[in-house]
């Protein structure tokens, strides 16, 4: 068992997290995820609703009996969804773990805290975490330039990321972006985290709830299959490559703007990837860990792997490089 300064403050068996995942984090995979040991985030704007939030939450409840989250976004928008009112359905839930992410939370921060739910908040910088931090946040999730989504636009991979976060950083803190097995979870532990955040690898599972065709084309893909769009208007955003990702980037190298573009990554678009199965119909976010993903295990199956095979990393592949470590190993 490995517990960490994040299992102990959360609640959580294992230093595991199911992040956020637009279309993705829904009630089946989520109470999977949990059940596992590991902690589960339901993504509150996939609900169309807060009421369907409500619903959602519930039905998450009657497959788990174990901790999980929920996911709550903060973007900019022409027309925002009633953050406000996602946030009380979440409070009235009684759901006692929220991920935020996106721009500064300090009023759902505040809300959250006095209704007794922990905050961990998603960034992608140093000062962004730190800021966090202040605004009394219960944890800390530093996303790596090689995530899925949102890597910011400073472009600092994990290697750097996670232990510049840790050296500052007081608060509990897990690492996202390029984790997909026992070793990046030891790796994170070594480099200062005290747990990882899966997205594109707990996206391909049994219990995820999008397309089998989808799933299969990411145990094919490799780690150069992803695409940085809206580089140009600093709003980057890693997705999976395919025809309308490249479609993006040649308009955007002939200086296109979002109006210009809007049509072909529109969300509806591609929620209907995970629905139908073409992987073409429109974007949809997967990380460059999509080199070290080969089957669709269950959520169980993963996680109890990760585990397992991360002690015996500890236990016995780094115990025997110490000193006379690989000497007694071989007699």
């Amino acid at each position: 068992m490995i517990k960490t300064r994040f299992t102990e403050a959360f609640g959580v068996e294992h230093p595991i997290v199911q992040g956020g995942m637009q279309w993705v984090g829904r009630a089946e995979l989520v109470a999977a995820v949990a059940n596992a040991g590991a902690l589960g985030m339901i993504t509150a704007l996939t609900q169309p609703t807060p009421e369907d939030l409500t619903k959602e939450i519930a039905r998450c409840r009657d497959l788990t009996d174990k901790p999980f989250g929920v996911n709550l976004t903060i973007l900019p928008a022409i027309k925002p969804p009633p953050y406000a009112e996602y946030r009380q359905a979440i409070i009235e839930a009684g759901v006692k773990v929220v991920e935020t992410a996106g721009n500064k939370p300090q009023e759902h921060v505040d809300e959250f805290k006095k209704a007794g739910v922990k905050v961990l908040h998603k960034c992608t910088s140093v000062r962004h975490a730190l800021s966090a931090e202040r605004m009394g946040v219960d944890g800390i999730s530093i996303d790596g330039f090689e995530c899925a989504g949102h890597p910011g636009e400073d472009d600092t991979p994990g290697l750097i990321l996670i232990p510049a976060a840790a050296d500052k950083i007081k608060v509990p803190m897990i690492a996202s972006g390029g984790f997909a097995d026992a070793r990046g979870l030891v790796a994170a532990l070594a480099l200062g985290a005290d747990g990882i955040n899966m997205g594109t690898r707990f996206m391909c599972t049994k219990e995820s709830p999008i397309h089998q065709a989808v799933k299969e084309k990411i145990v094919s893909n490799d780690e150069r299959s992803t695409d940085l769009i809206f580089r140009t208007m600093r709003n980057t955003s890693r997705v999976a490559r395919n025809a309308v990702s490249q479609q993006v980037i040649a308009l955007e190298k002939q200086g296109a703007t979002f109006e210009q573009v809007k049509e072909l990554v529109a969300g509806a678009r591609g929620k209907m990837v995970y629905v139908n199965g073409d992987t073409d119909e429109g974007v949809w976010s997967a990380g460059q860990v999509q080199g070290l993903i080969h089957d669709i295990p269950s959520c169980a199956e993963l996680v109890s792997r990760i585990v397992r095979d991360a002690e015996a990393i500890i236990r016995a592949r780094l115990e025997s490089m110490l000193s006379g470590g690989a000497r007694q190993a071989a007699e």
